[in-house]
This record gives C-alpha cells, structure tokens and sequence, in this order.
C-alpha cells in the first residue's frame, strides 16, 4: 500500500516483517473431497485485488494438476466481520479453510487456537522462499520457531490528501505539516473556506475494526512519547499520558465537526466510503490512511482518472514535531495453510503458484503492497507502476508494529471502544482512558501491566 522505488528499497521494505507466532497445528482429518482445495478470503467493494490474483491462480494451479479443484470462497465482509466470520468457519473441520487469508496479527493467536499448520517442511522444498527477506519471514513465525504463512506484502500509513480542496481553502498544495497542530489548523481552514466538504477522517468506531486501532488511535499515539506495550519489560502501559492526548485528538475533531458525521463514522462501510465515494468526489479533504489506497483507482471498478493529479501525501507528523518527525503503523497479511486441511502439501502448492513471482508482481501492484519478495521489489515493472510507490516506501524508517503477542486483538477491541466513547461524546478522554486501563487489566492481569 507505494513508490517509483530503487532496487535497494527491498531489503527496507522487507524489514518490515512482523514477529508473530504461534503454537497449535490442530487435525488433519477435515471432511470434504481431498482433490479440492477451499480458499477462504476477503473481498470488499474496494478490496477486489486478492481475488482476482486468487482467480488466477487457481486457474494456473487446476491447469498444472489434472483432478485437482480450487473452491474460492469470497468472505464478502469489512476487516472486523470477516475476522468473525472466519472464526466461525475454522471452529468446524468440516467448515475450516485449506488455505487461510490471514491478518498478520491474526497468525499468533489463530495458530494457538489450533487454525494453522506449520509449514516449514514444504517450505524447506521450495526454491522461491530464499527470495523472501529472513525478517519478512518472520511474518508467519511462532513462539515454536515454526512457520504458518507466507507473506503477500506489507504497507505503510499516511495523510492523504485532495489539492483541489486545498487549493480553494488557501492551503499548499505541497502540505507537509510538522505537528498535530499543523493538522487541525488545516482542517479548521477547510471547515471554514471550503463548507460542505469534511475536513478530516480518522477512524473511530468499533465498526471499523482494526482500522480504528491501527490506522486512526495507533497512527497517534505512536506519535506521542507514550506506547500501547514495552517491548524491555513485556508488559503493557497504562495510564500514559500519551494515550489520553490521542483521545484528546478525537475529542477535537468530533466536538468541532471537523470529522465525519457519526452515521457515517460508525457504519462498518466508512472505509470503503472513504475511498471509493468521499475522496473521489471532494467530499473529504484529509484521510488518515493506508498506502493500499491508490491501488484501487488505477483500475477496475473504482477506477479515478487523473487521482494521481489531484491526490497529495504527508507523512503523519508527531504530536509536537518531536523525533523523529513523523510516524507510521505498518502490518501485512498472509496466506496459511489450515490445520484441517485434507491434503496440506496440496494446499501449499497452491500458495506457490499464488505467491511466485508473476503473481506476487501482480498483486503487489494492483493492491498498492510494499513488496515482500526481493525479485519483485526490484522490478522494473513494480517500481514503475503506482506514482504513490516511492512516497510509501519512504515510510519504512519510522515506521511501527502492533505488539506480537496473542491477547492484541482483545487490547485492540478494548482500544475502539475509548475511541468510539470519546467521539460520541459519552466520555471524555480521561474518562475513556481510564475505562480502557480497567479493561486492559481484565484482559492480562495486574502483573501484565505498567504506569506509563
């Protein structure tokens, strides 16, 4: 989700790799027909890249293996509702995926379940996998030193912005704010000089899922001098003051209207909305968001002639301008074998043929990815073909993780909350903050926790 890129930039981007991990291979005796393989993965109005990568290869891979089938099966769902529904279907071995499309931060606590099954022994035989970065690698690993996926790409986060809304406010259209003063000025201009248009989206409901953690609360609060989790002392924080000067950021832009209305901050589609309808129409002037963003308009469905000439980007700044500057959250999905998958060296070859070079080359560009594989990275044919490449990319040296540890989806449930409270208006930012530390504690235990 970036560049008009150097070859050298893979070995950057591949740092991005995130150490998951993971315990449990669960039974190998799912029901069903051992000659098909059942895919299960997201698709969204704006989402459509990964199927028609998946298309494709199931075609080559049925082309290559007279007999053998590949079942897609399409989970029609926004990020939070597709994680549910998948839950539901690896709960049965008569329901659960042969191949899994997984979140990265998703593989830790989905291989403790018993959903994943290593995978290092086809891994072992297949020559592609020395192209993939050691720390890319990492992506799928677990506690056990095993792996549970393949990585498709990582991404970074940004401001995204429309110059022609700027440019009627009286704004730069090369805007590059250094704190997050700079951010509300300009969206306080808008409000006033361009009526109609909202000024700012950050994601703030429970509806969007993780996009409220990662892209809105997260983008924050890693730019303050405070963090969800201390990496020296393994235990998480609380009572930062960083954590209540984020909430104070949404407490802002909802209390002055600056952000959408709630009806459309709170519905589950406000990310697809955002970039299929709200930016494409001038309807928003600032976006808090991903660098899979400019994928969609090049093509396909959602295709916007001309973005590229009205879309600007900047780094996210720190709250006060501090180092290193500005701020992004970086993450990944992966595709995994199941662990009642009937035949696991079957549905790994299928992940080959959906992850070699032409079709990660495909959609690594598509889907707007920071490539993972060193000889896509370096493609001529990747580098050249998204203008927003290189902005993106640049993003990697300050870029941050999500905590690696199996209880973040509950930390990241409990971190929606705070910022839908607070955007509502049913709780200030100390009061929310104080809710989310009770909550935390609830979650890991009082020896789990520290003052911040």
């Amino acid at each position: 989700m970036q560049r008009t890129r150097p070859a050298a930039l893979g070995a950057a981007a591949l740092s991005l790799g995130i150490v998951l991990a993971g315990c449990g291979s669960g039974s190998s005796s799912g029901s069903g027909d051992t000659n098909t393989i059942t895919v299960a993965y997201q698709r969204t109005a704006q989402f459509t890249q990964l199927d028609a990568v998946l298309k494709k290869a199931a075609s080559e891979y049925e082309a290559a293996n007279p007999g053998k089938k590949v079942k897609l099966t399409a989970i029609e769902a926004e990020q939070d509702q597709y994680f549910t529904k998948l839950a539901l279907m690896n709960r049965s071995p008569s329901t659960a995926p042969d191949v899994i499309y997984e979140d990265s931060f998703q593989v830790r606590s989905d291989a403790a379940a018993g959903y994943l099954a290593p995978i290092d022994e086809q891994l072992a035989g297949w020559s592609d996998w020395s192209q993939f970065d050691d720390v890319a690698k990492q992506a799928g690993l677990g506690d056990d030193k095993k792996t549970y996926g393949v990585s498709m790409g990582t991404d970074t986060r940004a401001l995204v912005y429309n110059k022609d809304i700027f440019e009627k406010a009286g704004l730069p259209t090369d805007w590059q704010p250094k704190t997050w003063d700079d951010v509300l000025s300009a969206a306080r201009t808008i409000k006033q000089k361009a009526p109609g248009v909202t000024p700012i989206n950050v994601y703030a409901g429970k509806a969007a899922g993780e996009a409220t953690s990662m892209q809105g609360f997260e983008m924050l609060l890693y730019g303050t001098d405070s963090t969800l989790y201390d990496d020296s002392s393994q235990k998480w924080v609380t009572g930062s003051q960083g954590f209540k000067d984020t909430l104070g950021f949404y407490q802002t832009i909802f209390g002055e209207k600056l952000a959408p209305a709630l009806d459309v901050a709170l519905d589950a589609t406000v990310g697809s909305r955002v970039a299929t309808e709200m930016l494409p129409k001038g309807e928003l002037a600032i976006a808090l968001d991903g660098s899979w963003l400019p994928g969609q308009w090049i093509e396909g469905d959602n295709a916007w002639k001309g973005w590229e000439d009205t879309i600007g980007f900047a780094p996210m700044p720190t709250q006060n301008g501090q180092a290193p500057g500005s701020v992004s959250m970086s993450g990944g999905w992966l595709l995994s074998v199941g662990a009642n998958a009937k035949d696991k060296n079957a549905a790994f070859d299928f992940i080959k043929v959906a992850l070699n070079r032409e079709n990660s080359l495909k959609y690594d560009t598509e889907n707007s990815q920071i490539a993972v594989r060193k000889d896509v990275a370096s493609d001529d044919a990747y580098t050249s073909y998204n203008p927003s490449f290189e902005f993106f990319s640049s993003l990697v040296p300050t870029t941050n993780f999500r905590p690696a540890t199996p209880d973040y989806s509950q930390i990241s449930g409990n971190i929606q909350v705070a910022a839908e409270s607070v955007a509502t208006g049913s709780a200030t930012p100390d009061e929310a903050a104080k809710t989310y530390d009770e909550g935390l504690v609830g979650i890991v235990g009082q020896d789990k926790v520290q003052g911040g």
